[in-house]
């Protein structure tokens, strides 16, 4: 199988290659209690989103996008970012990422002890106008001052390129504007850089091209490659089997699939956790999650939302065993 060969090309730095039966491994960023929850109208307590985290994580979660150091007026769902952290155990609390997208939200997240944090950089103007308030180039410049603060932190640092692979307002995005951000947020110095298909746009032939060329503008540095797939048009699952095969040993999902980015239009649906956990694990890959656990999540999730999860896994359940 082709992806024996390209095992760990852009494995996460710092974490194990493979499991004990020597499968390449794959880390699952469980997004549900941020960018799930964001985008949905039913609010959840600071309970519930600290139930959430702490399930996910006892399930084998090892990275949990927990909370967001947005304005609290834009997002209002993520208004409690720090009272969940303070709720959480040691241990959820060590798997713990926290969404920030300028200075304030670097303050915010240093003071509430977060060991990770998501910084987020839209590939085109129109659409980093929106989300950010700020063109492109004012956002490099603010990360080029919050990649120095986390490092004095002791705090990771992963950006994401929102709209790599298609903006809702400027249409298709090059591949040489995504090469340029890759090699430009490189050299400032993360340990990760995402390619988010914010708007499900992407196809497993770009995956396939965009992540060459993610990695070919991370050669010679210590840099990890993420991505993070919507299934707003029914490609998420291809698009992330495309990007382990060409080595991405980090994918982005959420728990039923719920949530999307509420700055962009019908922007819905990110991959769903037990559907990509199956997907891999069917295909020979390991994730280290708890397919039965993450089914108890799902339906206090529909309860909670008053409605199915978009997931169809926890409709269909496991594939049975040979007789």
């Amino acid at each position: 199988m082709r992806h024996a060969l390209v095992a760990g090309a852009v494995a996460e730095k710092g974490m194990p290659m493979s499991d004990g039966a020597g499968r390449p491994l794959v880390t699952i960023v469980e997004v549900s209690a941020r960018d799930g929850l964001q985008n949905e109208a039913v609010a959840f307590s600071t309970a519930e989103k600290v139930r959430l985290i702490e399930e996910g994580v006892a399930a084998g979660l090892r990275r949990v996008e927990s909370c967001s150091f947005v304005n609290p007026k834009r997002v209002p769902q993520m208004a409690d970012a720090e009272a969940v952290m303070e709720g959480l155990s040691p241990a959820a609390r060590a798997a713990s990422i926290g969404l920030v997208l300028n200075e304030r939200g670097i303050d915010r997240a240093i003071a509430a002890g977060l060991p990770e944090i998501n910084y987020v950089v839209v590939a085109t103007e129109t659409f980093s106008r929106r989300n950010q308030s700020m063109s492109v180039e004012e956002n490099l410049a603010q990360l080029s001052r919050v990649i120095p603060r986390a490092k004095e932190a002791g705090i990771r640092t992963s950006v994401g390129i929102s709209a790599a692979f298609g903006c809702p307002y400027e249409g298709e995005v090059s591949e040489a504007v995504i090469a340029e951000l890759v090699k430009r947020i490189a050299e400032l110095g993360p340990e990760e850089i995402g390619l988010a298909d914010t708007i499900g746009a992407g196809v497993p032939p770009m995956v396939s091209d965009r992540v060459g060329i993610a990695k070919e503008a991370v050669a010679g540095t210590s840099v990890a490659l993420r991505c993070h797939f919507h299934n707003t048009r029914n490609t998420g699952i291809a698009n992330a089997y495309a990007a382990v095969v060409e080595g991405v040993r980090a994918l982005d999902a959420s728990i039923g699939g719920i949530g999307g980015c509420p700055f962009a239009p019908r922007a819905t649906g990110n991959i769903a956790t037990e559907d990509l956990v199956f997907m891999l694990e069917r295909s020979g890959y390991s994730t280290g999650v708890d397919l039965t656990a993450l089914f108890e999540i799902t339906g206090w999730l529909g309860e909670k939302l008053e409605k199915p999860v978009p997931g169809l896994l926890s409709r269909a359940g496991v594939f049975p065993p040979a007789p």
